[in-house]
């Protein structure tokens, strides 16, 4: 997994606009569940922001959409940081903070679990083993 794996075509002004987006095959539902979670906003409505993304490197612009880190409030590219999640990555790429804050983590734990159709399943069948 290189750089070039991370880099979103519409951020990178070297990137032809005919390039194919490269993203994960397979799409956690952690990954899904985390972006829900996770704000977006215009690069423009930020307050005194880094200049530059730490993922592609490149300069935000202003209404590039941004991704703000609740737990320690880091800023990336949507795209960057939306394929950092799809490769089921649950932390900040600069600092490693998790993405869910640990007051939050037990409400998304039973969302995940939820979501994965398991609860249903046992349900249906709880009659037979006692579930």
């Amino acid at each position: 997994m290189g750089l070039q794996d991370f880099v979103e075509p519409d951020n990178a002004s070297w990137a032809g606009a005919d390039q194919p987006t490269r993203i994960p095959e397979f799409q956690s539902m952690s990954a899904l569940l985390i972006r829900e979670i996770l704000p977006v906003v215009k690069f423009s409505e930020l307050v005194d922001p880094p200049e530059s993304c730490a993922v592609c490197l490149y300069e935000f612009e202003g209404q590039d959409e941004i991704r703000r880190l609740t737990n320690c409030r880091h800023i990336f590219h949507r795209g960057c940081l939306d394929r950092w999640m799809g490769y089921d990555q649950r932390t900040c790429p600069l600092c490693r903070t998790p993405f869910i804050p640990e007051d939050m983590q037990g409400a998304f734990n039973e969302r995940l679990w939820a979501a994965t159709g398991i609860p249903d399943f046992y349900g249906e069948y709880s009659h037979i083993t006692g579930l």
